[in-house]
């Protein structure tokens, strides 16, 4: 990898300059030109300057995806800042914390969208120096803060911010589903090691990226994804409708070569009435991770799609850590559609048992990560960080194991497995999930544990059946048992219309089990 240089966003308003009128950025019924990207790049980061906001300072940002969202990541790097990108569907408790937390000192948040949510965040501390940038709908009062959406042009490097030798970082939320969010630390090895990848990308003959991301801004993936896209001169499309329709709209109008889908859209998107009439012929790399993707959902979509998939494996922590380009190519290896690849870019996977020994080929243990992409800690918690990163190596905390040939399998979440049985037996999701999602007429399941009095835990299912799907919990609680064995079989199945997904479109399975648990407290009152 190259020696990196003092801070990367320089880099990135060379490589803009470089990249002149190609289109940059198109999102909110707008299309940036990479000059004009760069432009307001320059602007946002004199702005913010002018109004007191200086390198080494923390700024929260809470937005979705319009384009200013792009700039201000740029922006606050330029100025040698700490990025808090806030996630705008997470309890408010967590979000008055990660400003505490965060030590932040300064505020953005788009007006356009979340004007209620954004004063309101904002009115947490007086001391706290605001901006926003859109205009609230429906006439609502001006927006607090200085606003960031009309700014005077400024085309060049001022000479203050030439100066600027602090480093470029940013602090992330993780989803939190099962337990505290916490907030995750990257700084100029990450951003550069981004850089490095897309160079790498470019100079093997990549094709040049017409990128959609229907996950918000804030998320380290997408913001990953981004960069990629803008590093290598494509062209970023942004979309928060979470609307399958309006996906499949987007990708035929626009010709989109590249996008991320979690298992749950994509199989939303493999069920919409629109599918057959779209032509999806431009999509040449369809990345699908976040959480684990049913084997028989993902042949479905190879076959509707063609050999463009590619499941990824990450997380905010480490947010590239595999990838398996062509999944579901090679008939003579039909177990690669529950893998998620090899390691990618300079990413070093290693299985390992509870000691932390290496463990050979095929033994099942917690998944051990190092690399580039890998995060520096967890801000302000230096125990946990020091629980999580083990000699530069982290500890992931799913389980898995790699096969002799190095492709990764997961099989649970550590925190996701179930123990259940006389002898305590580890039950792991995966396989549950995966026969039950194979039953004919079911589209999508989740199982957790959840307690019993004799057993410690017991498997319980949560599946979604197609409509007009005759499929019963009987029916299912057999197949399972069939192919495994009764211990991994669910004790009870429920049906539901949709399974709850996070704000990151993963089901949640904090929110399943809290539902159990609700239901079983309606019937101790009954």
């Amino acid at each position: 990898m190259p020696e990196a240089s003092p801070n990367y966003a320089r880099d990135a308003l060379e490589l803009f300059a470089r990249f002149g009128e190609r289109e940059a950025v198109v999102a909110d019924g707008r299309r940036l030109s990479y000059a004009q990207l760069r432009t307001d790049v320059l602007s946002m980061a004199h702005a913010l300057w002018r109004h007191g906001v200086r390198p080494g300072a923390a700024v929260a940002a809470l937005v979705t995806n319009p384009p200013e969202a792009v700039v201000l990541h740029f922006a606050l790097h330029l100025l040698g800042c700490r990025s808090v990108f806030m996630a705008p569907n997470a309890p408010r408790k967590y979000r008055v914390e990660f400003l505490r937390r965060g030590q932040v000192s300064a505020f953005v948040y788009d007006a356009g969208r979340l004007p209620k949510m954004g004063r309101l965040m904002a009115s947490t501390d007086p001391d706290l120096a605001v901006f926003s940038f859109g205009t609230p709908p429906g006439g609502e009062q001006v927006p607090l803060g200085v606003d960031l959406s009309d700014l005077p042009r400024v085309d060049e490097l001022p000479a203050e911010l030439a100066e600027v030798d602090a480093e470029p970082q940013s602090l992330y939320q993780t989803g939190g589903t099962t337990g505290e969010p916490k907030l995750v630390h990257h700084g100029q090895r990450y951003f550069q090691t981004v850089r490095w990848l897309s160079d790498q990308w470019v100079a093997a003959g990549g094709h040049r990226l017409r990128h959609l991301s229907s996950t918000g801004f804030w998320h380290v993936s997408t913001q990953q994804a981004g960069m990629m896209t803008l590093f290598s001169g494509g062209t970023l499309f942004l979309d928060y409708s979470f609307d399958a329709g309006i996906v499949l709209s987007i990708i035929g109008k626009e010709r989109i070569t590249s996008t991320f889908f979690t298992p749950p859209i994509m199989y939303e998107l493999l069920d919409h009435p629109a599918l057959d009439g779209t032509d999806t012929s431009s999509l040449q790399m369809v990345s699908v991770g976040g959480s684990a993707c049913a084997p028989t959902r993902l042949a479905q979509a190879v076959e509707r799609f063609g050999p463009v998939l590619r499941p990824v494996y990450g997380m905010t922590e480490a947010p590239f850590l595999t990838a398996l380009p062509g999944v579901g190519t090679d008939p003579d290896r039909p177990e690669l559609l529950r893998s998620c690849g090899t390691p990618y870019g300079d990413g070093r996977i290693e299985i390992r048992d509870p000691d932390g020994a290496v463990l050979p080929a095929g033994a099942t243990g917690e998944v051990w990560a190092c690399g580039g992409l890998t995060m520096r800690g967890y801000w302000g918690q230096p125990e946990l960080t020091a629980q999580t990163i083990v000699d530069g190596w982290i500890r992931t905390g799913d389980v898995g194991y790699l096969a002799g040939d190095g492709y990764l399998f997961l099989v649970d979440r550590a925190k996701d497995m179930i123990i259940t049985g006389k002898g305590s037996t580890n039950v792991y999701c995966r396989p549950v999930e995966d026969i039950l999602a194979a039953q004919p007429g079911v589209r999508a399941a989740a199982v957790v544990g959840v307690p019993d009095p004799l057993l410690g835990e017991v498997v319980h299912a949560y599946v979604v059946r197609a409509p007009g799907a005759q499929v019963t919990g009987p029916d299912l609680i057999e197949r399972v048992a069939g192919e495994l064995n009764p211990l991994w079989a669910p004790r009870s199945v429920e049906f539901l219309d949709a399974l709850p997904l996070t704000d990151v479109g993963k089901v949640d399975k904090k929110a399943l089990r809290a539902h159990y648990l609700d239901q079983m407290a309606d019937k101790n009152v009954d």
